[in-house]
């Protein structure tokens, strides 16, 4: 352990070394697969901090990456620096000028608490453990995202410090502004943001859930697609497919059944009109449409909230060719050699809106996104025949959604952006600290 010195006189950061005390838990975050390994640790508490790792490494020609939660890892990484956010944990609400500034290591659910007095939501993705930041410069597809578009399109202001180590605050006039949004961290480290907050306090939301033994998941996702033709553009909805283990872990109501879910979020009034179809469908496993408050929309998926081992990627659709998306799931179903998770997002909407950003694929009207729980090469064996059958109608990928497949650039962004985005990189990052790819930090 040791330390370095401030570069304003603000304190020291905590540095730590393989074998310090406090190295382990450290890198310790959400993903367990891939083993992170860096030669020194920033343990950052402020924008300061963040400034000393950059010139350290700057100095050193060392790369530098973030983590905040441990979500988004791209994969394993040996030595270099590393930078922890997690002890950053301010949010402050205006509730009058309805914005938030939110620092590096706050997760959303803290977010979300923060604004819910004031009648406000900020644009949150699913799980209230995901780190705010992150996914924001990822693009961040929301619960409410049709009706109010990215995260990224409602954020005001950054503040990043780039290559040279320099910290800035940098808003919508700047071209850094629009590569860090939708770019990622690979132009700088992002130590806080000011976004814009919405006024909801209450919605109509929640899942329908059944049981893939008694409906067919062909049917019930052909059913989806034709639904998601007749929903208004403020609803907001995905469609899930778990084969779970029968083990004494879990519920008993989902031991050893493929559950067949389409999630649900909408701040009209009409939401049971709306969704009276989907009820036809079949026996209904489990059926938790309500109205309710804000702060409670993390129940909507109810998405996994311990640390585990998985791997995935995203294919952003023109259409969703139905026939072969069956197919997907059955490769990804109860046969499959891991445990899968598929979830086709609908996208369109608000989504679809031009915005002063570098978030792409915005013509997409479908996100599919692939997990298997294991290795990153048994995970691929499996996975990529899934994404061979989605490939003639897949327009690209999603940056928030590469889990462990960040470290491939392709298809992440479209030629014109890519360009963009690397002339920035050779202003801003010329020694590329930050990687030569394009993914994102976590």
């Amino acid at each position: 352990m040791e330390r370095i010195d401030s570069i304003d006189g603000q304190g020291e950061p905590l540095v730590l070394r393989p074998g310090d005390d406090g190295y382990e838990a450290e890198l310790a975050g959400f993903q367990t697969g891939f083993a992170q390994r860096p030669d020194a640790v920033f343990a950052a508490a402020s924008a300061s901090d963040v400034a000393a790792a950059v010139r350290y490494a700057a100095r050193r020609g060392l790369p530098v990456r973030v983590q905040a939660t441990g979500h988004g890892l791209p994969g394993a990484r040996e030595g270099g620096v590393l930078v922890t956010t997690r002890r950053m944990k301010g949010v402050t609400v205006d509730p009058a000028a309805r914005t938030a500034r939110i620092e590096a290591g706050v997760r959303w659910g803290e977010v979300v608490t923060a604004a819910a007095p004031h009648g406000l939501a900020p644009l949150n993705g699913s799980a209230p453990s995901v780190g705010a930041v992150s996914y924001t410069l990822g693009g961040g597809l929301g619960i409410l995202a049709r009706q109010f578009g990215y995260a990224a399109d409602h954020v005001q202001a950054l503040e990043v410090v780039t290559g040279d180590g320099e910290p800035r605050r940098v808003t919508q006039e700047s071209e850094v502004y629009w590569g860090l949004l939708g770019g990622g961290h690979a132009l700088g480290i992002v130590t806080a943001l000011e976004t814009g907050l919405v006024p909801v306090d209450r919605l109509y939301g929640g899942s329908l859930a059944f049981d893939g033994g008694e409906v067919g998941p062909a049917e019930v996702l052909r059913a989806y697609e034709a639904w998601t033709r007749t929903v208004p553009d403020g609803l907001t909805s995905s469609f899930a497919a778990v084969p779970y283990p029968d083990v004494p872990a879990l519920p008993e109501r989902l031991r050893g059944r493929y559950v067949l879910s389409v999630r649900v979020a909408y701040t009209g009034a009409d939401g049971e009109r709306i969704v009276a179809p989907l009820r036809k469908l079949g026996p209904v496993l489990a059926d938790s449409l309500r109205e309710m408050p804000y702060a409670e929309s993390h129940t909507i998926h109810s998405d996994p909230d311990f640390p585990h081992t998985y791997y995935g990627d995203s294919a952003v659709l023109s259409e969703l060719d139905v026939e072969r998306a069956a197919e997907v799931l059955r490769l990804t179903g109860p046969g499959a050699p891991l445990m899968g998770v598929v979830q086709v997002n609908h996208l369109g909407g608000a989504l679809s809106r031009p915005a002063p950003n570098a978030v792409p694929h915005r013509e997409g009207r479908f996100l599919v996104r692939l997990l298997a729980m294991g290795g990153r090469e048994e995970a691929r064996a499996m996975l990529d025949p899934a994404f061979a059958l989605l490939a003639p109608g897949t327009i690209g990928r999603s940056v928030n959604f590469a889990f462990g497949a960040g470290d491939r650039s392709e298809g992440l962004f479209d030629a014109r952006t890519r360009e963009r985005l690397a002339g920035l990189k050779s202003v801003y990052d010329p020694a590329s600290l930050f990687g030569e790819r394009w993914g994102l930090g976590s």
